[in-house]
């Protein structure tokens, strides 16, 4: 089975270990301990699980730090080409409209936010620009639903999609970390693509698929939020459920292929 990985997250080599710990601290969860967020790591298990290409995923909670992070992220890709890669924005930061231009004249495919780390809206005022300047070029990805705070919240991404309709976005976690019904009832009538990642080991049995298979499958890719995941454990998740031969395929590479025009 062909795999596009269409969530993950690399730092340099220097801060890895950090950066990761700080991830699952944010989060209050163990997640896959031995993974160090490194460019090798993912690389390693990642092929290891039968992945062929990797969506890498940059965010900077600082807005001066936005740069050095896009061009971090634009190197990776140079120099692996299983990378796809993608810039990131905070709503703080000076130069924002620049800095989307620079992402779209780099070759980076896309935009990732994290709202709940960055502290900021998926609706706020300041994005607009934005959403206006990438709708039609280039997908965002975001995520969605984290219920200790209401920087995510579902219905925030059904205003956007509702005011800016031609914006591709990727709603991360089934469209809701830690509200899945929420997002099904504010998002399944909206043109939206979902990620599967850091969802299903917290949903009960059989509840993946039936997500899956209210959204469709077309709505639907695979993703692992490697280093917070280890690459080979999710496959091998994702590989579990019951799902069509069709299903599989669709999920794990025919969805991303599209959203990202490969």
């Amino acid at each position: 089975m062909k795999i596009i990985d269409i969530h993950t997250h690399i730092y340099p080599e220097k801060i890895a270990r950090k950066a990761t710990e700080s991830v699952r601290n944010f989060y209050q969860l163990r997640g896959s301990e031995e993974m160090d967020g490194t460019v090798q790591m993912l690389l390693d298990r990642g092929r290891q699980a039968g992945i062929s290409q990797f969506v890498v995923l940059p965010v900077s909670n600082m807005p001066s730090r936005v740069h050095g992070i896009n061009e971090f992220i634009l190197e990776q890709t140079k120099e692996h080409n299983c990378f796809i890669g993608f810039g990131t924005v905070h709503a703080d930061m000076a130069g924002l409209n620049e800095e989307v231009e620079w992402i779209l004249n780099a070759g980076l495919r896309g935009i990732k936010m994290h709202p709940d780390s960055q502290r900021f809206t998926i609706d706020d005022q300041r994005l607009y620009p934005m959403y206006d300047a990438i709708q039609g070029k280039l997908p965002v990805i975001l995520h969605m639903g984290d219920q200790r705070y209401n920087y995510s919240h579902p219905l925030r991404l059904r205003r956007i999609l509702e005011m800016f309709p031609r914006l591709e976005v990727i709603a991360a976690h089934f469209g809701g970390y830690s509200m899945f019904s929420t997002a099904r009832e504010l998002l399944e009538d909206k043109n939206c693509i979902f990620d599967i990642s850091s969802a299903m080991m917290f949903m009960q049995p059989g509840e993946a698929e039936q997500y899956i298979r209210h959204y469709g499958a077309e709505r639907m890719a695979y993703g692992t939020d490697y280093p917070l995941w280890d690459p080979v454990d999710e496959v091998r998740r994702f590989q579990q459920l019951d799902l069509t031969g069709a299903e599989f395929d669709q999920i794990a590479h025919k969805t991303a292929e599209r959203i990202l025009k490969l």
